[in-house]
């Protein structure tokens, strides 16, 4: 397996970067490319002294900035690491991507050069929330408008991913929502609501409050990538507000930071729960092959996180899965439209049935093929001249 990464974007470029693929690559079995100036990694890594021996290097001359339009992974700066990476993975040299990049631009550049999986409208951004039980939140940025199709979309394949990944049974789908009513919400979130409700192949819960979402209500939370990322960013937030508020008061008297001290191991867990860091990155989900954004202050840890992300990713076979509901999704919409245009056409009464004939009757008035109708033409014009023949010889 060939783990392809981007190590001259992020907070953090390249040497935390470099340092992670290194870490990864010495940990895992996994061939690692990292893809970028390659006189520039050689000089971090002589600097900081990372060992990259056992990485293969791709030259890239450029480097997608934040402040970069999406549409520059294409356009502008094709020799950039994230472009030349995504161009890498599309031509099969390697399994899977990841990159600590612009956001925007590696969804396009995902979109636009790996492709989607046929049949899949809508790439979207899967983040698993730091809450005790694993929450999957889809889309949580890549999509800020969609349709009810999109979040019926998201919602299986957010399911699959926690199904193949978390080993969970029929994971449990709910639709971010500002009530817990079928018919709360926006326009968009009833239609969803009912799309999701007749969806067999989902365990669909219902709406959800964001207040909810922490008690292990459901595993996926479906909404659009607009709210996704607004709920998203709120989470990681108040994470860090607790963490401080914590702190503060652990520092209010000498006997309650005795007592914190009694308590170090318990605060050390509840702040790795917070880490971003532990979770590696967020799958491009709907994208033909594995594509991991990793997030934009990553260190190395991160990282190695997001490899391993990315080879769990490929080894199970996700995509495959989420191939073969899209396929069998466009064949209800086919056979959906093809009834309904039926069904309009009978109403109109181009599509009306023919009444059917008892068996030995016949068709009092049949029906003349299109040569009957030029030969009665052509008889009734013969006779209408010998009419006019007849008067002019009276």
């Amino acid at each position: 397996m060939r783990i392809i990464i981007d190590v001259m974007s992020g907070d953090h470029a390249p040497d935390e970067i470099i340092r992670g693929a290194s870490m990864a690559a010495h940990e895992f079995d996994v061939d690692i490319t990292i893809v970028g100036n390659r006189e520039i990694i050689r000089r971090v890594a002589f600097v900081n002294d990372i060992d990259i021996s056992h990485l293969t290097i791709e030259h890239a001359k450029s480097v997608i900035d934040m402040e970069d339009s999406p549409m520059e992974v294409v356009r502008g700066k094709r020799d950039s690491s994230m472009s030349v990476g995504l161009h890498m993975l599309a031509a099969g040299k390697g399994d899977a991507f990841v990159s600590a990049g612009n956001t925007g631009a590696l969804v396009t550049g995902a979109t636009l050069i790996v492709r989607r999986i046929k049949g899949i409208q809508r790439a979207g951004i899967a983040t698993v929330l730091p809450f005790p039980v694993p929450v999957l939140l889809m889309d949580s940025g890549a999509n800020l408008n969609v349709t009810s199709e999109h979040l019926e979309q998201f919602a299986f394949m957010g399911a699959k991913y926690m199904e193949k990944t978390y080993g969970i049974d029929r994971p449990r789908v709910g639709l971010l929502n500002n009530g817990t009513e079928y018919n709360k919400g926006t326009p968009l979130r009833v239609e969803a609501y009912a799309l999701l409700k007749e969806q067999k192949r989902l365990n669909f819960i219902g709406n959800v409050e964001g207040k909810e979402v922490p008690f292990n209500v459901c595993d996926v939370l479906v909404t659009d990538g607009f709210v996704g990322n607004i709920f998203l960013k709120l989470t990681e937030g108040m994470g860090k507000f607790m963490l401080h508020t914590l702190k503060d008061v652990f520092h209010t008297n000498l006997m309650v930071y005795l007592s914190a001290a009694t308590m170090k191991g318990q605060i050390a867990r509840m702040k790795k729960q917070f880490d971003a860091s532990e979770h590696g990155g967020a799958p491009l989900l709907g994208i033909s092959k594995p594509v991991i954004k990793a997030h934009g202050n990553s260190d190395a840890m991160a990282i190695q996180n997001a490899v391993f992300q990315a080879m769990t990713f490929v080894s199970t076979g996700i995509n495959d899965d989420i191939a073969s509901f899209a396929a069998e999704q466009e064949a209800e919409r086919y056979r959906h439209n093809v009834e309904a245009q039926m069904d309009a056409m009978y109403e109109a009464g181009e599509g009306r049935e023919a009444p059917v004939e008892e068996e030995g009757e016949e068709d009092p008035i049949p029906t003349p093929s299109p040569k009957d109708k030029k030969r009665q033409l052509r008889a009734m014009k013969k006779a209408k001249k010998e009419q006019k023949k007849k008067k002019h010889s009276l």
